[in-house]
């Protein structure tokens, strides 16, 4: 199908009449700003095909504010071989008319002739949905739609399956549909589409499961009366045998017994804690006697001890007192040499302070000197940097018009050469003088002329030649060149120079004169940082500090030749006053010794006197008899009772009872245990009677044999309808596999042209679809080796190219079966990075060897490379 013209009128923006002629067979590519058009020329395509002329829902299509409009389009196009014309009004004037080679056909007739050739469908009621465009949805991408393919698939799937079955009908005809509909019936009768059992199928496996739990548990209820009535038996001979012996009688004898000898070994236990409680007051009284005897020998001991300190601190005091006359006489001179070595140190800081102001007084003249020296420099350098600062003011130089003239110098350099690469170049070798003239200059032996503008050579007596250098270029090179020139001279003037020699010469001295004012600046801000005044305010300042530095020389002692130092001086005060203190610590010290050997010695008299009246009392000597006879009585009963316990002690080890405990647990437990075990033997013999008696009323041997009856019959009827459903199952595979076989034979083809295409986007790629003819899998080489990713899982713009791929594909088919094809593109292909767009417009210009194409797009410099002219859409209205 080839589109050849279109007309629209009285349509959204085109109010007038907008006609597109001669439309290429390949790409048309149709360019304009937003709301220029682009969508509104397809919107008038679409609803040409999809809408019915009749219909009330397109008032769409009505320009905007106009309600009494009535949209017109009109198409001219070429398809199996016929010129086809369609003019369809709606609104106002709803009316549809489609020649074809000249025979007209008009109203829904039309209509319905223009969905037979482009295999699509008309709405009942309403506006036309993507679910009726079929092919055309297919093949004409809608602004932002791209990237959906399965939709549009779908809803012309009818169509493509039917152009793809016109050589393999098996797969389209109606038997073949029947039969495997008829098979998926009936499996469906006994089989779930995921193959569990439904209906019939099911009921009979339940019964035959429910018969089958029930045969097994009947069967276990049959061996458990078969196990009780053995238990019965054995039960009733292990109940005679209690009855008879009583065995738990005898263990509670044993019992009784052992817990008699344990009350015995008891009672020993609690007379061994008494006397072991006896023996332990015994050992602490005789503890107390012990240390009351050692308490009357310490206190002897101390009493020679007491007498011996007496005799020393007596000594000591005589000793302290012997020291006085000495510590006193050092004390005295120490004090006499420090109060010396004070009024040195004063009179030497005094000659030192002097020495200090002359010292100072030094300093400041010079600063005073230096002062003088700085405010007349500063000074100086103040008036020369106000004359730098006026000249070079005078010198001012604008560096962007100095940056620009440099420019243009490079450029006319540059351009220079051009010419001299591009001038016609005239070559001579003449024999005579004045043979030949350039320009009004005679020509003459060997030679060269560059010509960069139309120029006549005079040949003497023959006539002239007028020589025009071609080529746009030249010319343009010259008026660049002469702007170039004029701009040159107008920057000079501007700057003051003749040359860019000058000029910079200019700016050179601006600079060293700015570096000039910057280096005086500093200078200055080194010498009067705060400025000339403060600087003369700071010499002030110094000779009021002179001044008074006379004064204070005046006012103190001058130095003598044998005038000590401050610091030796300092030094031998610090040695008096450490002498000093040395000798204020040993008086000190000999005070604190003195007054401490004076209570040394009241102190040892005072205890002496205390101890020894307290040995001399008779109450004391009574008092150690008595602890003496004590300690012999108490040791007498230690021996006594040492020996009760051991031989006590003997007897509990030999009785054991410990073992006498676990002897009348046992005995009692195994008791309580053999009772216990009898009467549960006694209770499960009646509960074993009373549940035979009920099993055996029951008639578990009948119930069996009915139902090993019911259970073959039921395993029967699974057995067979299990049997039904397999072959219900592999029937519909086989027939399933066999009718996939032929639809891969339909994907062929169409296989075929993606993997065309895709070459051109990804080498070595392949693209499958699936059953419904819809991209499945990408399949390509990546870094780490194949790539497999789901159409779905691409990213949007892979998405938007392998839709387009697949479109055109589909194109190719239906080219190939002769159904008419028109690709239309709005805004496609606008989310592809440089180098995807880059192959995929080989895959358009590719597609347009065979199919006509309607490129319309806002991004017109994206399209440049394409090989078509573009036609701008904003144009068309104006």
């Amino acid at each position: 199908m080839r589109l050849l013209r279109l007309k629209v009128e009285q349509l959204r923006r085109f109010r007038q009449p907008v006609e597109i002629r001669d439309l290429d067979p390949g790409i048309n590519l149709f360019t304009g700003p937003n709301e220029s058009g682009k969508s509104t020329l397809v919107r008038a395509i679409r609803a040409a095909f999809f809408e019915r002329y009749k219909s009330s829902s397109v008032e769409d299509l009505q320009p905007w504010g106009d309600s009494a409009a009535a949209p017109t389009v009109e198409l001219e196009f070429e398809s199996q071989g016929k010129r086809w014309k369609l003019v369809k009004s709606f609104l106002k004037r709803k009316r549809c008319d489609v020649s074809v080679d000249g025979v007209g056909f008009s109203g829904e007739e039309a209509e319905d002739k223009l969905a037979d050739l482009l295999g699509f469908e008309f709405p009942g009621r309403g506006a036309s949905r993507p679910e009726h465009w079929g092919i055309p949805g297919l093949l004409w991408i809608e602004q932002g739609a791209g990237q959906e393919i399965h939709k549009p698939v779908e809803h012309a799937g009818s169509h493509l399956k039917s152009v793809l079955g016109a050589s393999l009908g098996e797969v389209t005809s109606t038997a073949g549909d029947e039969l495997i509909a008829r098979i998926t019936r009936e499996r469906a009768r006994l089989l779930t589409a995921t193959g569990r059992p439904t209906g019939d199928f099911a009921a009979a496996l339940e019964a035959h499961e429910r018969l089958a739990r029930e045969h097994a548990d009947l069967q276990g209820r049959i061996r458990q009366y078969r196990q009780q009535v053995d238990r019965l038996g054995q039960l009733r001979e292990e109940q005679a045998r209690d009855e008879s012996e009583r065995i738990w009688e005898v263990y509670r004898q044993q019992a009784r017994a052992a817990d008699l000898r344990l009350a015995e070994v008891v009672s020993w236990q609690r007379e061994q804690e008494r006397d072991q409680q006896a023996l332990q007051a015994c050992q602490a009284g005789m503890r107390t006697s012990l240390d009351l005897l050692g308490r009357f020998e310490a206190q002897r001991k101390d009493l020679h001890r007491r007498a011996a300190d007496r005799q020393a601190a007596e000594q000591a005091l005589a000793a302290q007192d012997a020291r006085r006359p000495a510590v006193e006489r050092v004390l005295g001179d120490a004090r006499k040499a420090f109060e010396a070595a004070r009024a040195t140190v004063r009179l030497a800081r005094e000659h030192q302070q002097r020495k200090d102001l002359v010292r100072e007084l030094a300093q400041v003249d010079g600063e005073l000197a230096g002062l003088d020296q700085a405010l007349a420099r500063a000074r100086e350098l103040h008036e020369r940097w106000l004359r730098q600062r006026a000249l070079r003011q005078s010198l001012q130089v604008d560096a962007k018009a100095l940056k620009r003239l440099r420019k243009v110098e490079e450029e006319l350099a540059r351009l220079a050469i051009r010419q001299e690469a591009v001038a016609t170049r005239l070559q001579f070798d003449l024999r005579e003088v004045g043979a030949l003239t350039l320009g009004g200059e005679p020509l003459s032996g060997r030679g060269e002329r560059l010509l960069l503008e139309p120029t006549e050579i005079l040949v003497a007596q023959l006539g002239s030649l007028r020589i025009l250098p071609g080529g746009d270029d030249i010319a343009d090179l010259v008026r660049a060149r002469q702007g170039l020139a004029d701009e040159r001279a107008s920057l000079l003037s501007a700057l003051g120079a003749d040359s860019l020699a000058a000029a910079d010469a200019r700016h050179e001295q601006c600079r060293e004169l700015d570096e000039s004012i910057k280096r005086d600046a500093s200078v200055l801000e080194s010498l009067a940082p705060e400025g000339l005044e403060a600087l003369a305010g700071r010499k002030q300042l110094t000779q009021a500090r002179r001044e008074d530095l006379g004064k204070r020389i005046g006012a103190l002692p001058e130095p003598q030749e044998d005038s000590l130092s401050v610091s030796r001086a300092e030094a031998q005060l610090d040695a008096a006053e450490v002498s000093l203190k040395a000798a204020e610590a040993d008086e000190a010290g000999f005070r604190s010794a003195l007054l401490l050997a004076t209570q040394a010695l009241e102190s040892a008299r005072a205890e002496w006197s205390r101890l020894d009246g307290e040995l001399q009392g008779a109450d004391r000597k009574a008092r150690e008899k008595q602890a003496e006879d004590q300690l012999l009585e108490l040791r007498a009963g230690e021996n006594r009772l040492d020996q009760a316990l051991r031989e006590r002690q003997k007897q509990i080890d030999q009785a054991n009872p410990g073992v006498l405990r676990q002897d009348v647990e046992r005995f009692t437990r195994s008791a309580d245990a053999a009772e216990k075990a009898a009467e549960q033997r006694r209770l499960e013999l009646e509960r074993l009677r009373a549940s035979l008696e009920a099993l055996g009323a029951e008639g578990l041997e009948e119930r069996s044999a009915e139902l090993d009856v019911e259970l073959a019959r039921a395993a029967r009827r699974s057995d067979e309808l299990t049997r039904r459903a397999r072959a219900l199952d592999l029937l519909l595979v086989r027939l399933t596999d066999h009718r996939l076989q032929l639809t891969r034979q339909l994907q062929a083809p169409l296989q075929r042209h993606l993997n065309r295409y895709l070459q051109l986007l990804f080498p070595e790629a392949s693209l499958s679809v699936d059953e419904a003819l819809v991209p499945e899998i990408l399949v390509r080489q990546g870094h780490g080796g194949e790539e497999r990713g789901r159409f779905a899982e691409l990213s949007f713009g892979a998405r938007e190219q392998m839709g387009l791929i697949s479109r055109l594909a589909y194109a190719d088919l239906l080219r190939e079966a002769g159904r008419p094809t028109l690709v239309i593109l709005d805004d496609a292909l606008v989310h592809s990075d440089v180098e995807r767009l880059g192959n995929m417009k080989r895959v358009l210009f590719d597609a347009a060897d065979r199919h006509q194409i309607l490129l319309f797009s806002c991004h017109p410099d994206s399209w440049r490379d394409l090989g078509v002219v573009p036609r701008d859409v904003a144009a068309l209205g104006g």
